[in-house]
C-alpha cells in the first residue's frame, strides 16, 4: 500500500505527462504483479462501489479522532475532500503495514462492505493505525470510492508498453473490459497485459471487445472545411446518433454487448441475444443501441431502461432497442481494423443484410455532393433526434482512441440548447477546486417578467465552462451573497446570471421543474443581464416542443 501511496503522490504533485509517465514506469519496475494488477485497475478508472456508509464513517472517524462534530464539519469545509479531511484528523501513527496494494484491497478492504456498524467500529480504527498518513489517506479514498488521479488510461497504456517492449496498441487492446465490475485484477492478468506477442493471442480473446476509434469535434464553419480536411468526395458522412455506442462481439457461439466505458452491458439488451442466431462466430460490431419504435426515439426513454435494475415486460415492450452497425471490426474471426473504412462498409453492409433481423440495423449514409448542402440537412438534426453528422474519411483505419495515425473521424456536431439561468446554489469542488465554491445550481423563473408574482425554480447543475479567474471571482460573490448553509452547499442571493448550454431536453417527474437537461455546461457569464430577465420555465418548454 505504501508504494502506490507514494505514486499516487507523484502523480498527484506534477502536470508533467513525461513525469507522471516516469513516475508509473518506477512504480510497474518494482511491484508485484498482483499489486501492480490492481494498480492498473484503479489508474485506469476502475472504481468498486463505496464500501462503507458516509454516515457510518464519518461517526466512526469522529470517535477515533476524539474531536466534536461541528469542528470535523468546519474542517470539512476547509480541506474539501472527505477521505483527506479523515486522514488529516485521525491520530498519525508511526507504524505502516508492509502489506502491498493487493493484501489490503482483497484482505482489508473489500470485505468490509456489508459489515453492520459495530463490526466496522472495531474493525477500521485498528486497520487505520497501521497506515502512516499518505497510505491512510490512499485506504479512505479507496473505502469511500471516490480515488481519483490526474493521469489517463492512455498514459498507463504508454507506461505498461514501455515495460514491456510491446506496440502500445497492443496493451490498450488487453486492457479492454479490464475495468469492468465482472473482472477482478489478478496477478495472471497483469502478465497477459504486459507478455509478448503471440501468433494465437487473437483466436484466445473470448468476448473481449476492442478499443474504441473517438472522434475528434469539428467547430469551424463551413465554408472553411475544403480547405482544411479536403472534398466532400474522400469522406463518409452520417448522422451522429444520440444513444450508447456498443460493440457486439460474437465469439464461440456466444454474444456480448460492450459500452464504449467498457462495462459489459450484455444483460441490459436482452433482445439481442437474438443476434447469436443472426451473426456467425468471429463478428465484431461497431455501433448505436437507440431505442428503435418505426424510428429512433428520444435518449430520455433509454435512460429509463439504463436507471432501472430489473426489466420488466413491460418495459422490454414499451421502450425496445436496436442496434444501428456503423462499423466492421472483426469478420470470419480476423481484425478488419486496418482495411480501409469504405470497405469495412461494404462488408458491413452485407453482414447485416445477412442477418436480416430488426434489432439490427444499419447506419444510413448521408449523401451531399457538398459541405455547403450538408451543412443544410445537418439543420435538421434536432427534428431528426440527432446531435449532428459524423465525418469519416473514406481512407481511414480503425485506430485506438482519439487519435490521427490511422486516419481520422470528426463529430460535426449541432450547436447545443441554450438559456439564460440563475445561480441559486454553490457547492465546493474537488482536488484543486476543493477551497473554492465551483459546482453550482441553476434555476429560471416560474413565470413571465410580466407576472406579479413568480418564483426560481431549480433544473440543472454544472461546474464547467468558466475560467479560473471567474471561478474566484464567482467564489468571492458566493461568499459575499450567502443566505444558507446546508451542509457543504451554500444558498445564495440572485445576482449572477449564466448563458447555459446542454445537448438535450427531456421532460421528468424526479426534478421539480418538470425538466431534465443532458450535459449542461455554462457557455458564457451574463454580465449584461439582470436577474430580472433570466428565462423562465417557458422557454425551457418551447425547446421540448
Amino acid at each position: 500500500m505504501k508504494a502506490f501511496a507514494q505514486l499516487y503522490a507523484r502523480l498527484d504533485e506534477t502536470t508533467s505527462t513525461n513525469a507522471k509517465r516516469q513516475a508509473l514506469e518506477d512504480y510497474f519496475t518494482q511491484a508485484d504483479a498482483a499489486d501492480a494488477a490492481w494498480a492498473v485497475y484503479f489508474l485506469s478508472g476502475g472504481r468498486p462501489r463505496q464500501l462503507v456508509p458516509s454516515r457510518v464513517l464519518r461517526e466512526i472517524a469522529v470517535a477515533t479522532s476524539g474531536i466534536p462534530d461541528w469542528l470535523f464539519e468546519e474542517s470539512y469545509q476547509a480541506v474539501g475532500d472527505l477521505a483527506e479531511t479523515f486522514s488529516l484528523l485521525l491520530p498519525e501513527t508511526d507504524h505502516s503495514s508492509d502489506q502491498g496494494l493487493a493484501w489490503w484491497v482483497e484482505q482489508a478492504l473489500l470485505p468490509l462492505r456489508g459489515l453492520p456498524a459495530e463490526t466496522l467500529a472495531e474493525r477500521l480504527p485498528a486497520m487505520w493505525a497501521q497506515l502512516d498518513r499518505q497510505s491512510l489517506m490512499l485506504c479512505l479514498k479507496l473505502i469511500t470510492g471516490s480515488f481519483r488521479v490526474g493521469v489517463s488510461k492512455l498514459l498507463v497504456t504508454r507506461a505498461l508498453a514501455q515495460l514491456a517492449g510491446i506496440d502500445s496498441k497492443r496493451v490498450a487492446q488487453r486492457l479492454v473490459g479490464y475495468t469492468d465490475l465482472s473482472h477482478r485484477p489478478t496477478a495472471d492478468s497483469y502478465r497477459r497485459l504486459i507478455a509478448a506477442e503471440s501468433a494465437d493471442e487473437h483466436a484466445q480473446r473470448g468476448g473481449q471487445p476492442y478499443p474504441f476509434f473517438l472522434a475528434h469535434a469539428l467547430q469551424q464553419p463551413v465554408e472553411q472545411f475544403d480547405a482544411l480536411i479536403g472534398p466532400v468526395s474522400d469522406w463518409q458522412v452520417e448522422w451522429k446518433w444520440d444513444g450508447i455506442r456498443a460493440q457486439l462481439v460474437k465469439r464461440d457461439g456466444q454474444l456480448w454487448v460492450w459500452s464504449r466505458g467498457e462495462e459489459l452491458v450484455s444483460d441490459r439488451f436482452p433482445e439481442l441475444q437474438i443476434l447469436v442466431d443472426g451473426l456467425p462466430d468471429g463478428t465484431v460490431i461497431d455501433g448505436e443501441i437507440v431505442v428503435w419504435n418505426e424510428g429512433v426515439q428520444p435518449f430520455a426513454l433509454l435512460q429509463q431502461r439504463i436507471g432501472r435494475k430489473t426489466l420488466s415486460k413491460k418495459m422490454l415492450t414499451e421502450v425496445p432497442v436496436a442496434v444501428l452497425a456503423y462499423d466492421l471490426l472483426e469478420w470470419q474471426g480476423h481484425d478488419w481494423r486496418n482495411e480501409p473504412q469504405h470497405q469495412r462498409r461494404r462488408q458491413l453492409e452485407q453482414v447485416v443484410a445477412s442477418a436480416d433481423l430488426p434489432v439490427l440495423r444499419l447506419s444510413p449514409l448521408v449523401q451531399g455532393d457538398s459541405w455547403q448542402a450538408l451543412a443544410e440537412q445537418r439543420e435538421h438534426s434536432r427534428r431528426l433526434g440527432v446531435e449532428g453528422m459524423m465525418l469519416k474519411a473514406r481512407e481511414a483505419l480503425y485506430g485506438v482512441g482519439r487519435t490521427k495515425d490511422m486516419g481520422v473521424w470528426w463529430k460535426w456536431k449541432v450547436d447545443p440548447f441554450s438559456v439564460d439561468a440563475v445561480l441559486i446554489y454553490a457547492q465546493a469542488g474537488h482536488g484543486r477546486r476543493a477551497s473554492l465554491y465551483t459546482d453550482y445550481t441553476f434555476a429560471v423563473w416560474d413565470g413571465p417578467a410580466e407576472a406579479s408574482e413568480r418564483t426560481l425554480v431549480p433544473f440543472a447543475k454544472a461546474y464547467s465552462g468558466l475560467t479560473d479567474e471567474e471561478m474566484r471571482q464567482v467564489d468571492a460573490i458566493v461568499r459575499r451573497t450567502t443566505v444558507e448553509k446546508f451542509g457543504p452547499v451554500r444558498s445564495v442571493r440572485p445576482t449572477l446570471v449564466f448563458e447555459l448550454g446542454f445537448e438535450g431536453i427531456a421532460l421528468s417527474k424526479r426534478h421539480k421543474s418538470g425538466i431534465a437537461v443532458r450535459f449542461p455546461r455554462m457557455l458564457r457569464w451574463r454580465h449584461d443581464k439582470p436577474v430580472e430577465e433570466a428565462d423562465s420555465l417557458a422557454t425551457l418548454q418551447d425547446l421540448l416542443s
